[in-house]
């Protein structure tokens, strides 16, 4: 089998890690792992449903693009017939089949035909199915995305799936057996059918969405013409498969003995095959859809946010009340064995599973909120994707937000320095150990709330609001608490909140007055001292009867004298 991967392709790079794509999974086929950045989708687990494809809101997942390949076949001159799927008419507003069929000549297609002829194949397949005796319990098999689903996840229900291929497989082989040269290309709302195509080769050559053929159109100017007052159709009662229970609507003859339900969406298709499993289903026709609104709701449907009602009104417009005159071909051309394709399972014990719940922040009962926030239903179901190597720890949003708490509040609360958030109106949101200390704060809870204005100055905060500027590191004297800080004060408009920042700079303050001081008590010594020592020089000359200067030279004719007597001696 071709990889889910060669279908559905994945650009990391613009993956926000919201998740959303795996709590939509029904699968769970996503894997992520934080520690290296790595998000694939598991080919093995897929079922190609798309809903990935249709939910991401980065739009980091895209569809293989096989318009190339059908553009080839038409340039090498081949005879390429497209098979264009009923539902055509819910994505090309107003379009009718012929003017489809001209506009797909344009782009060099030799013709085109409705997958609904192929339909009515179908479904007079399990019409005769169900005239049957040998099976109570039929499940459709046109889904390839529901085929994939019970081969891999629920192979016990196979012997119930109806050995049919699907409306796509049985048109194409029909245009192949009248132009046995043609290429077939397959065009409608789903991924997997590039899947089906490329598992069971021979009838389908391509496979385009209408997402592709749309685009296709638009670079080569081509615009399908609308149709003006159609009359009802006679014939194309299987143009209404595409929609939900359309199936069974397509069928004539139903047996009284036997229920006939539709499911659509693949969670509730879970659902019904466990019923089937358990054997609390029982005697009845299933007709199952992935998607929610059967293919009208597909995930490669033009443009976004479609009407499904809308969608659906259009496509059962389009059906007729009788069946297409369609040749019944030989039985073994529409038959189909399908060969189970088990998942691998891996069942870690307990104790590991426990472990990693603790791992996780998980450790009483009572901490497993089974929040879903991951993308998986319960908290045992992520421990086990993360033992399988499925998921990451991280990707549990209750823990992240704990860790991230502890971990912030670890760092607030053992800071040196006064931290204090508040918000636009400057209500007090938090306040740290060291801003309590300086502010004669007993608990958080006392101003949590508060307008700041009750333990500080508003002015400052008020002052740099007007300006838009932040203010860094101002000497500031805390009157009511006697206490010098270096406020610091910021203003995160990401997050609409004011950080206040004080450092306790009074010891440095007292010290540094108190150095002032000393100085200021050493120089008026000092001067006193001087003073004095003039007052004293002056008196002890006066008693000399002479000056400073008389005595200074004296005392330097002195030295010369002394000087010479030594050098003479």
């Amino acid at each position: 089998m071709t990889g889910v991967s060669d279908y559905l392709r994945f650009s990391g790079s613009n993956c926000r890690h919201c998740y959303k794509c795996i709590r939509h999974c029904p699968v769970k086929s996503i894997g992520f792992s934080t520690g290296n950045a790595r998000v694939e989708i598991l080919t093995d687990e897929c079922v190609i449903c798309g809903r990935c494809f249709v939910v991401c809101p980065q739009k980091t997942k895209s569809i293989r693009d096989d318009a190339p390949k059908a553009r080839d076949m038409i340039r090498r001159g081949e005879t390429v017939v497209a098979s264009v799927a009923p539902s055509f008419s819910a994505n090309f507003e107003g379009v009718s089949f012929d003017s489809m069929r001209t506009a797909l000549v344009r782009l060099g297609f030799s013709g085109a035909s409705e997958t609904a002829l192929g339909a009515t194949v179908v479904k007079r397949e399990y019409e005769h199915i169900t005239a049957s005796n040998d099976r109570n319990i039929i499940i459709s098999s046109c889904c390839h995305s529901v085929n994939l689903l019970i081969r891999k996840y629920f192979p016990e229900a196979l012997p119930h799936l109806a050995p049919v291929v699907s409306p796509m497989r049985a048109h194409c082989a029909a245009i192949k057996s009248e132009k046995p040269d043609a290429k077939t290309v397959f065009i409608g709302p789903c991924i997997s059918k590039k899947s089906e195509a490329e598992e069971y080769r021979g009838a389908v050559d391509c496979v385009l969405t209408f997402d592709e053929l749309s685009r296709w159109f638009a670079e080569e100017g081509v615009v399908p013409e609308k149709s003006a007052n159609r009359e009802p159709p006679e014939t194309g009662r299987a143009r209404i498969f595409p929609t939900p229970g359309g199936i069974l609507k397509s069928m004539t003859e139903h047996r009284r003995d036997r229920g006939y339900i539709a499911v659509d969406g693949t969670q509730n298709c879970v659902s019904a095959i466990r019923g089937v499993i358990s054997g609390d289903v029982r005697d009845c026709f299933i007709e199952m859809s992935a998607c929610v609104g059967s293919c009208v709701g597909g995930p490669a449907m033009s443009g976004s946010g479609r009407f499904l009602v809308k969608d659906r009104i259009a496509v059962e417009a389009s059906a007729g009340e009788l069946d297409f005159d369609t040749a019944f071909p030989e039985e073994s051309s529409i038959v189909q064995k399908f060969e189970p394709s088990p998942v691998r399972k891996i069942f870690p014990g307990s104790a590991a599973i426990e472990e990693t719940l603790r791992a996780m922040g998980k450790k009483r009962p009572e901490d497993e909120l089974n929040c879903g926030s991951c993308g998986y239903d319960t908290c045992r179901d992520k421990a086990l994707a993360v033992l399988t190597g499925k998921a990451d720890i991280t990707m549990c949003l209750p823990y992240l937000h704990e860790r991230a708490k502890s971990f912030s509040d670890t760092i607030i609360n053992n800071t040196p320095n006064g931290i204090i958030v508040l918000d636009k109106s400057l209500a007090i949101q938090q306040a740290n150990r060291a801003a309590r200390a300086i502010l004669n704060i007993r608990e958080e809870s006392d101003v949590k709330g508060r307008n700041v204005s009750c333990v500080l100055d508003p002015l400052p905060i008020l002052r740099s609001a007007d300006t838009g500027e932040n203010i860094y590191e101002k000497r500031t004297y805390l009157v009511e608490y006697k206490k010098y800080v270096m406020q610091t004060i910021i203003h995160d408009d990401g997050h609409n909140i004011i950080i206040v920042l004080m450092r306790d700079i009074t010891e440095e303050e007292i010290g540094r007055n108190r150095k002032v001081e000393i100085c200021g008590e050493t120089i008026e010594i000092t001067d006193r001292v001087i003073e004095r020592q003039m007052r004293t020089v002056q008196e002890i000359a006066s008693l000399l009867g002479e000056t400073a200067a008389e005595t200074q030279i004296a005392l330097s004719r002195l030295k010369e004298t002394i000087h010479n007597e030594q050098f003479l001696h």
